[in-house]
């Protein structure tokens, strides 16, 4: 089965969207290493399934471009985004890998079908290269969830690593810990170690906090009307000057230790928690940089629940963040290998509901608990999102995305504070089994209820979208 590090499931990026977005953008840049770029004297897009029906609300269109003109998610500067669109729509031409200009008109030379899907996945696409020779070649990807992209043909990548705690189940994981007397985030650094060197992983994961804790401040500062067309105001950032009521701060470090010395009582901490979820998603639908944490359109909940026990948690160490993110990602790895985290299989339960368990069993191990409770409380948040749909209104990853953050938040803080109140020998469920059943759930689904803004709220919501 698939070898995944915590830093495939954690990805520095763009949004709006990790499989319309970022797996694109990813396509793209792959495709162009796979090609003769000397011999190109033109490109085309075809989008297909869900990256048709909703690619114009996530960015997908604008993705594709981008990883064609040279650039990276991880780099481009956030407000290069748009002019760089621009360029390409006004010029009809693009900057092949960065090099070479060649004639590019997003308006044909990026075809959607609508009515069209591909055999292996709803997130498919095909890059088509057409040679100065009369020759050319074309490849076919998915996009499958989180940002990671499979070519036609090929298996999920396994990897050559070997690990020294191969986890491919939840059981194989509570086997490791017992086995090793050893909390779920020390069994996942050990396996990282195959990947990176230690002081590697800790600084790579507190740059992954860095770029979420910034996300957080600015969704929390700044303003407006996000684009796209449904009209959706920001709420982040006047929440954030309410709650904090004019304390003097100059930086995200300053502004966090405000919030700390605020307020404690539960509703309190509820419209914080809240607002940290929402500034992020805020971000994502603006075209900002992001954490896929394990997706785009689930970004929130992971920031949020991290940073609630920054402010808010007597427990709360600096070394913390790194125990935090291992579990979260390991979590994420088990939902990826068991059932899906992407939206276009298997509705927002694949999104929210993996974000969700991710967090609960990390702040369960910051806060103390045992691994079998941190799986306990994994368990606890899926259960209580299976079933959920993806109805984004106008294909657009704002309503109902964006609040679905706090949602999934608050669900994992509950989640952990009763596994860290309960017994795991006494539970009925286990990790694998509401995996398993997630993926059923998955499979059983109505099609139009997973990311085509074909059902549910997006049915019954008049709306006038235009291109991001």
């Amino acid at each position: 089965m698939e070898r995944i590090s915590v830093f495939d499931i954690f990805k520095i990026g763009i949004g709006p969207s990790s499989s319309h977005t970022m797996g694109p953008w990813r396509a793209a840049q792959r495709f162009l290493s796979e090609i003769n770029l000397d011999k190109v004297a033109a490109v085309q897009v075809e989008l297909y399934g869900s990256l048709a029906k909703t690619g114009r609300g996530h960015g997908t269109d604008l993705a594709v471009q981008l990883g064609l003109n040279g650039d990276d998610p991880v780099t481009i500067p956030v407000e290069a985004v748009y002019p760089t669109i621009e360029q390409i729509a006004t010029t009809r031409s693009i900057k092949l890998n960065g090099g070479r200009i060649i004639s590019f008109n997003p308006d044909s030379d990026i075809v959607f079908y609508f009515d069209q899907s591909l055999p292996h996945h709803a997130n498919g696409l095909i890059f088509r290269a057409f040679y100065n020779d009369g020759g050319g070649e074309s490849h076919t990807y998915y996009s499958v969830g989180g940002g990671f992209v499979v070519k036609e043909g090929e298996e999920k990548m396994a990897g050559t690593v070997t690990l020294p705690f191969p986890i491919d189940k939840g059981e194989d994981l509570e086997r490791w810990c017992k086995q090793e007397n050893r909390a779920i985030h020390e069994i996942v650094l050990l396996n990282e170690l195959s990947w990176r060197p230690a002081e590697k992983v800790q600084t790579d994961l507190m740059q992954i906090w860095e770029v979420m804790k910034q996300c957080i401040y600015k969704g929390c500062h700044t303003e407006g009307i996000l684009p796209g067309g449904l009209g959706v105001t920001r709420r982040a950032a006047p929440l954030s000057r309410r709650l904090l009521a004019d304390k003097p701060y100059s930086s995200a470090d300053e502004w966090i230790l405000q919030i700390g010395r605020g307020g404690h009582t539960f509703q309190h901490i509820l419209k914080w928690v809240s607002c940290f979820a929402l500034a992020v998603n805020e971000e994502n639908a603006a075209f900002s940089r992001v954490v896929t944490a394990p997706t785009n359109g689930a970004a929130g909940v992971i920031p949020a629940v991290l940073m609630y026990h920054v402010c808010f948690s007597e427990r709360y160490v600096k070394s913390d963040i790194i125990k935090f993110m291992l579990t979260a990602g390991e979590i994420g790895s088990l939902f990826k290998k068991g059932a899906t985290i992407s939206a276009a299989m298997g509705g927002c339960q694949a999104e929210i509901g993996v974000s969700s368990a991710m967090a609960a069993a990390a702040l369960t191990e910051c806060l103390g608990g045992t691994y079998d409770q941190a799986m306990m409380a994994a368990e606890i948040a899926m259960e209580h999102h299976l079933g959920m749909t993806c109805d984004p209104i106008g294909g657009l990853v704002q309503v109902p995305c964006i609040e679905r953050n706090t949602m999934g938040a608050i669900k994992a803080i509950t989640a952990s504070q009763i596994a860290l109140e309960s017994n795991p020998d006494l539970a009925k469920v286990s990790l694998d089994a509401v995996i398993k059943t997630m993926k059923e759930t998955a499979h059983d689904m109505d099609h139009k209820y997973k990311e085509t803004a074909d059902g549910g709220l997006a049915l019954h919501i008049p709306v006038n979208v235009v291109e991001c």
